[in-house]
């Protein structure tokens, strides 16, 4: 079941990761390919390999996250702040994949508006929904801003690129 909250659900939360990456970046689209580039990176050496479902899923998720970020929650002087996580469940036989892209604009929050057929933007949340497990938006703790993240729960053994290439 997919999900779009707008205030905190910490049932979606992950407690303590196997493995985290936390990075700030420029709020341009330099940085915003900067941090969909590391994405698929560490994914890669996290045990999701480039071009596998969960990589090239998680990497377009942190693509229209950042994008969005530097589009709509772009404030001249300030970054974006990027945290990837991944937790697995051995209990499950699963693992979730969490990507959080945080910015200073507090008044724009993300909505799902269907664009007009003809637009030739405003289609990004639409597939972060359609492709995240779970999705939502969460106000910054301690300054102003927001949150935008998305989860992927993705089913089977993942094992370390050393593991995959032995």
């Amino acid at each position: 079941m997919k999900s779009a909250t707008h205030p905190t659900q910490p049932e979606h939360e992950l407690s303590s990761p196997a493995q985290e990456f936390d990075m700030r970046f420029t709020s341009t689209p330099r940085g915003a390919r900067l941090a969909r580039r590391l994405v698929s990176h560490r994914l890669h050496e996290w045990g999701h390999p480039y071009n596998t479902p969960a990589n090239d899923t998680v990497t377009l998720l942190a693509a229209e996250l950042t994008a969005n970020a530097v589009r709509h929650g772009h404030v001249p002087g300030r970054d974006f702040h990027l945290r990837l996580t991944v937790d697995a469940d051995a209990d499950a036989g699963s693992t979730t994949i969490r990507i959080e892209v945080t910015d200073t604009r507090t008044e724009r929050i993300p909505d799902l508006a269907s664009p007009a057929p003809d637009a030739e933007a405003g289609r990004g949340l639409l597939l972060v929904a359609a492709l995240a497990t779970h999705w939502g938006t969460t106000p910054r703790a301690a300054a102003p801003g927001k949150t935008v993240w998305a989860q992927l729960v993705v089913s089977g053994r993942v094992q370390n690129v050393s593991e995959a290439t032995n």
